[in-house]
């Protein structure tokens, strides 16, 4: 009886049987199933295996009687399939590097005995800032300001945080409100809790978590941005007064409204007045609104009319002050 390679073809998808069967079919062209069968040694039945390489295009049964069976060329037959299982395992293998370096990333922001550490490239950085987010315990605070490693500020990481509730309190620069979409965005965090303020220009993008550890995320590149995780040390403590120092100054800024409908202002009015606060222009204000340029020429006339402010920040700043006491009254 010729000899065959006796293997194991799952990564092709075929059951052991199958595999076994294919492989005899092989090495014996041109047999009946009762030829077959001579040389089987396992206990399950022959012809079921048969059947089924047959239905899936490996094996072809003539139209003897009885029939005789020839294996369709393996390199042809199986070649497809097995190129598909070399991807998957690509995908798996790439799948764990991901999970690697995430895992590194977590040791090293709480195991390693170093105070300051450089995160190189876009998905180092992001790993970093995702798992300062998930170590946090109390309070995330951040100085937001663009250009961002993702595109775009995102709002899910920090909707996330305020469900776990961990406090967030951030300072956007005034540039990064208006990137497309950006009162949106603020709006949804606010309304899930978070406190936001706004300065003209911020020194520096920082996230601090607890007072334990740092991420100052110098500015996305050609390749990629980089990163300093601090870990406790006098730095970290001067980054904290830093924060605390900026928030004083900073303006709040709250698009919705946690005050009773009695002395809510319209949803308009009050994304006007962040927007004002802000410092943007009538452009921007206008395609944060989705109105046109004139009507939003209108409606901040009409605020600083109502308030006798003389200037847009004036008037967004008198806003502001009336509603928080408004706010604040029994």
């Amino acid at each position: 009886m010729p000899t065959h390679p006796e293997g194991d073809l799952d990564a092709a998808g075929l059951t052991a049987v199958e595999s076994a069967a294919y492989e005899l079919v092989v090495a014996q062209p041109g047999a009946t199933a009762a030829d077959l069968d001579r040389s089987w040694i396992r206990s399950e039945p022959l012809r079921d295996a048969l059947g089924a390489l047959a239905a899936a295009g490996l094996v072809v049964a003539d139209d003897n009687d009885p029939p005789t069976y020839t294996a369709v060329d393996p390199e042809v037959a199986l070649d497809a399939p097995v190129r598909a299982y070399e991807r998957r395992l690509q995908a798996a293998r790439e799948h764990l590097h991901r999970l690697a370096a995430i895992h590194r990333a977590d040791a090293s922001l709480t195991d390693s005995t170093a105070v300051l550490e450089v995160v190189s490239g876009r998905e180092a950085v992001l790993e970093r800032l995702h798992r300062l987010r998930r170590t946090a315990e109390r309070e995330i605070l951040c100085l937001d300001k663009p250009p961002y490693l993702d595109g775009a500020g995102t709002t899910s990481g920090v909707v996330e945080l305020l469900r776990r509730g961990v406090r967030s309190r951030t300072i956007y620069e005034r540039s990064s409100l208006e990137q497309p979409g950006a009162l949106h965005g603020l709006e949804q965090l606010v309304a899930a809790g978070q406190q936001a303020r706004v300065l003209p220009t911020l020194p520096l993008k920082l996230y601090l978590a607890d007072g334990r550890y740092g991420l100052l995320v110098r500015q996305p590149g050609d390749e990629g941005g980089s990163a300093v995780l601090l870990r406790p040390c006098a730095l970290l403590d001067a980054l904290g007064h830093l924060f605390e120092g900026l928030w004083r100054s900073a303006l709040p800024l709250q698009p919705s409204s946690a005050a009773p409908p009695s002395h809510r202002p319209p949803v308009e009015h009050r994304r006007l007045i962040a927007l004002l606060l802000s410092g943007l222009t009538d452009e921007a204000i206008a395609r944060q609104l989705g109105v046109g340029y004139r009507t939003a020429q209108r409606h901040i006339a009409t605020l600083m009319a109502s308030l006798g402010a003389r200037t847009r920040f004036q008037a967004g700043v008198q806003a502001a002050r009336r509603e928080e006491r408004e706010e604040h009254e029994p």
